[in-house]
């Protein structure tokens, strides 16, 4: 069996891993759990230039430190990070409000290199679109910004987070660089994102799926699911993550805990039948009712 770290893909020269270990929501925390993540086998991180909800300076200590400490070279190790709109921010702005889309977008960028200690990052994302429907043209300001970046080689691949079908579509196809990634919250309930994750799989677009725990406790607690679970004699968030990489997703976790990491890590090592991972697809009519 291959080792859980590796995902199947090799991406415009970027080793891509097999999970990614999300930074959100960890405020004074970040340095302390992200080297632990580091020091556990994650050799992923995703970030974003957010400070409302990340602390990008905290990853690139804790980065930093690992690779003083011996824990990772930084050519093994895949560092994502994001360019938010205003209106996803708080007062902390990696930018000036004031200049143009994409200045905003270099201005974010720049910070991000600076935050992470870096001189490239292998992902950079667009932290969502600026509408619910459609993209608007500041989408198209930013995108066309990060495409300069991309060109400079400054990052190594683009994506986009929080995005529906009809936008990823519109995106893919008038992009000059494609989306190499869509990060979206999976729920049971809505067939795990099948539409956009089957669109992804039609375009060659990795699709990295968070919140597989947290917005998805019914399903984790349905009977089908325990079942499948107990038969492995696994945790029910082993079996999500297994279920995810069967079904082509990237996945992201943010445990805080140093066993619940590894058994994370170990996740992909779980052999899920193919019925099991239908079954598991099915959840999202049964689950929730």
């Amino acid at each position: 069996m291959s080792d859980p770290r590796q995902f199947p893909a090799e991406m415009n020269g970027v080793h891509v891993p097999g999970f990614l270990y999300g930074t959100a929501w960890k405020e004074d925390q970040t340095q302390r759990l992200v080297e632990l993540a580091i020091e556990q086998g994650f050799r992923g991180i995703d970030t974003a230039n957010q400070r409302k909800h990340y602390h990008e300076a905290a990853v690139g200590q804790a980065i930093a430190a690992a690779i003083q400490r011996g824990l990772v070279r930084r050519d093994n190790l895949f560092l994502q990070t994001k360019f938010t709109f205003q209106n996803g921010q708080d007062h902390r702005l990696p930018y000036d409000p004031a200049a143009p889309i994409a200045t905003q977008v270099e201005q974010s960028f720049a910070s991000s290199l600076q935050h992470l200690g870096v001189d490239t990052v292998d992902s950079y994302l667009l932290h969502g679109p600026k509408q619910r429907t459609g993209l608007a043209a500041d989408d198209w300001s930013a995108w066309r910004a990060m495409e300069g970046i991309h060109d400079s080689g400054r990052a190594k691949l683009l994506g986009v987070s929080n995005v529906s079908l009809e936008q990823l579509a519109e995106l893919h196809e008038k992009a000059k660089v494609k989306p190499a990634f869509v990060q979206n919250r999976c729920y049971a309930s809505r067939g795990w994102d099948r539409s956009v994750r089957k669109y992804c799989n039609a375009n060659k677009i990795t699709y990295q799926g968070f919140s597989l725990l947290t917005a998805n406790g019914g399903a984790l607690s349905h009977p089908e699911f325990l079942r499948i679970a107990h038969r492995y004699g696994q945790a029910a968030s082993q079996i999500v993550f297994r279920f995810a990489a069967s079904v082509g997703m990237l996945p992201l976790t943010g445990t805080t805990d140093a066993v619940h990491m590894r058994v994370d890590l170990d996740a992909v090592l779980v052999p899920l039948e193919p019925v099991e991972t239908a079954t598991i697809e099915g959840l999202l009519t049964s689950a929730m009712t």
